[in-house]
């Protein structure tokens, strides 16, 4: 009998992940999200804001400071027109997820708190999808700041997976006065850690991530601080990474294209 024929990938779809930063008592600390176990895709997973993009960051209208959706074209190797909706959609979603908000009265500057009930309000109102960022940047008199993020990693979920992203991972400095809180929703603990001290749970089972969190984390366990996680940016474009599954008698796990195999401690979710 022949075969029924294989059925075609899922296109993946357009996502944006910041690795929020911050200079904590032992050095580099990282903003770090434990999604709820209801959550249709990495549910129970730790994980850092972010999330797909949404027609809405494609408004060209929106204010700018820093690198053009030009340069960050070049950084991840795509168009201009995608490469501006991923820029806001790293902005959105961090101060939908984390309460943060990558924008400032102008070039140079950032909003020093964003905590209070009107700011919540229209937090909300970008959740809802009743106003966008381009519509609250310029109710507040702010630009977008694109030169608080850096390009850091590429990955593209592998073509057996039902849900598949094609994500830009950038990192970013915790803007001075403000806070990371936990606001999103979709999480049931947040929490500053360390890179090493975060992956030490991890490899104790103790606090499951899929690999793009865990590899990232060993990547930034080698600056000792925020300046030079930022300063140690890969240079353009970013190589994207679209891994492979593979087990055998000792565990589960995942190749990179390099040949670098990582141990999947925790199952992928179903």
């Amino acid at each position: 009998m022949t075969p029924p024929p294989a059925e075609p990938a899922v296109e993946p779809r357009q996502a944006a992940t910041v690795l929020l930063l911050r200079d904590g008592a032992s050095g580099l600390e990282v903003y770090l999200l434990r999604r709820t176990k209801g959550m249709p895709f990495a549910g129970g997973m730790t994980a850092y804001p972010g999330g797909g993009v949404d027609p809405r960051d494609a408004d060209i209208e929106i204010g700018w400071a820093g690198p053009t959706p030009a340069e960050w074209a070049r950084a991840f190797g795509c168009d201009e027109p995608l490469a501006r909706e991923l820029v806001c959609a790293a902005v959105r979603e961090t101060f939908e997820e984390a309460g943060v908000l990558l924008a400032g009265p102008a070039e140079g500057t950032v909003v020093p708190d964003v905590s209070g009930d009107d700011w919540e309000e229209q937090r909300q109102a970008l959740l809802s999808r009743e106003l966008s960022l381009s519509e609250l940047l310029a109710d507040r008199g702010l630009v977008l700041r694109s030169d608080l993020l850096r390009p850091f990693a590429h990955w593209i979920t592998p073509p057996m997976e039902s849900r598949r992203y094609d994500t830009k991972f950038f990192v970013a400095a915790l803007p001075a006065g403000q806070e990371a809180r936990d606001v999103s929703g979709e999480a049931d603990e947040a929490a500053w850690l360390s890179p090493a001290a975060a992956l030490q749970e991890h490899l104790a089972s103790t606090r499951p991530m899929l690999p793009p969190t865990s590899h990232t984390l060993s990547q930034l366990g080698r600056f000792a601080d925020v300046a030079s996680a930022l300063a140690g940016s890969p240079p353009d474009p970013l190589e994207p990474i679209l891994p492979r599954f593979e087990q055998d008698d000792e565990g589960r796990w995942v190749l990179l294209p390099d040949g670098t195999r990582v141990r999947l401690v925790a199952p992928l979710p179903s």
